[in-house]
């Protein structure tokens, strides 16, 4: 099929099934519920076009899958894609077994499941090799007792990404494994976070004698550490490529830049040193996107790259200074708060946000050591405990 080819027959089929309306039913492609679009788009092969047919998709090569894509954002349908940006799907699709890619693939293409990270511990953040919860296998099934934090939508979630430690005999990067868990049954309790910005996104969780199936372990046995490498090039791309923008509802200027809108809005633009500000604002974000669309190029299905890391230390960096050039624009103002001043409201938002994606998808330092190691080759950093077994390593 050409080029032109398969945009005629995306956009015939959009044309066909595609109606403003869609957008209330479809419009959230993660959303825990069933949804008739994403059903339909789904069954299409719209969902994932890089994947082979037999798991939903119609095995395009990368630059027919944007076309695709293309399309679907013309008309701004929802959907497609996401076969580069569904970070469960496609960390189950590269590692999971014959029978759970069998059950939860399409039902995960289709928003049905809601999903969670079980990566962090109160011990274990930067470091999550060094992670404490412990999976015992007896039969069939795997008995997990532990505890984890910063966990987003915990409380909605069906399944949650798990890593957790199955030999304690070996060093820390060989004795962890990766599961998905089931999140609602007995054992498995939920408590909220109080965020800087006044939310609750984030939870910690409390696991006790919980239950999961063999089937549902990613990868063999003590293989965790490289199938969350995986999911982490998986959520560091998505980190790297968009962020979440203002929570205030006032609408920005249409065809505008959205600093130099507010700028204009404030009388500022004028200033030639809040120009260069905004230019070099600009500037990181146009850098970002050629970036991580030289990293998307490069990664195969089931692979991690450190390119990623550049991404998303990028995108980190660029919401920090975009909060910064917000304060700066409005001066004295940005002191105000809540609904009756949105534009302060959103600066001082974007300000506290911004050190979400610093923590998230792992720390800015993290991603400055993956840099440093494995992109410029630079010495490793000591680690005195990396080849001793885990049971011996101190603990805080």
């Amino acid at each position: 099929m050409t080029d032109e080819e398969l945009r005629e027959e995306v956009g015939a089929w959009l044309a066909a099934h595609w109606k403003p309306a869609a957008r209330e039913t479809g419009a959230d492609s993660m959303a825990p519920r069933k949804s008739a679009w994403m059903a339909k788009v789904v069954e299409a092969g719209w969902a994932a076009p890089r994947w082979p047919r037999q798991w939903l998709g119609r095995g395009l090569d990368d630059h027919q899958a944007r076309i695709v894509e293309m399309e679907f954002a013309r008309v701004r349908a929802p959907g497609s894609g996401q076969d580069r940006t569904n970070l469960w799907a496609n960390t189950l699709l590269a590692r999971g077994t014959e029978a759970l890619k069998a059950r939860l693939i399409a039902p995960l293409l289709r928003g049905e499941v809601g999903m969670c990270l079980l990566y962090s511990e109160p011990g274990a953040g930067s470091d999550l090799a060094g992670v404490r919860t412990r999976a015992d296998r007896i039969d069939n099934h795997f008995v997990v007792n532990g505890q984890k934090v910063w966990t987003s939508s915990a409380a909605t979630a069906d399944y949650g990404m798990l890593i957790a430690r199955t030999d304690w005999d070996v060093p820390k990067h060989r004795g962890i494994s990766f599961f998905f868990l089931p999140m609602k049954q007995p054992g498995v309790e939920v408590l909220p976070l109080r965020q800087i910005t006044n939310e609750s996104h984030f939870n910690e969780v409390f696991i006790t004698d919980a239950i999961v199936p063999a089937e549902n372990l990613l990868g063999e046995m003590g293989e965790g550490w490289r199938v969350l490498q995986t999911a982490l090039a998986y959520e560091r791309s998505v980190m790297g490529e968009a962020a979440r923008g203002p929570r205030s509802g006032v609408a920005e200027t249409k065809g505008e830049e959205v600093l130099i809108a507010l700028a204009r809005e404030a009388g500022a633009l004028s200033d030639p040193v809040m120009r260069q500000d905004i230019a070099r604002a600009i500037g990181y974000r146009e850098l970002n996107a050629l970036n991580t669309a030289r990293a998307k190029a490069d990664l195969a299905q089931g692979t991690s790259s450190p390119i990623m890391s550049l991404g998303k230390l990028a995108m980190s960096r660029i919401l920090h200074e975009e909060a910064r050039v917000r304060t700066a624009i409005l001066g004295a103002g940005s002191l105000m708060e809540g609904p009756d001043h949105p534009r302060a409201e959103d600066a001082n938002f974007l300000a506290l946000n911004a050190y979400f994606t610093s923590i998230g998808g792992g720390t800015d330092q993290i991603q400055r050591n993956i840099i440093g190691e494995r992109v410029l080759g630079l010495p490793k950093e000591p680690e005195i405990d990396r080849d001793i077994p885990f049971r011996e390593v101190r603990g805080g």
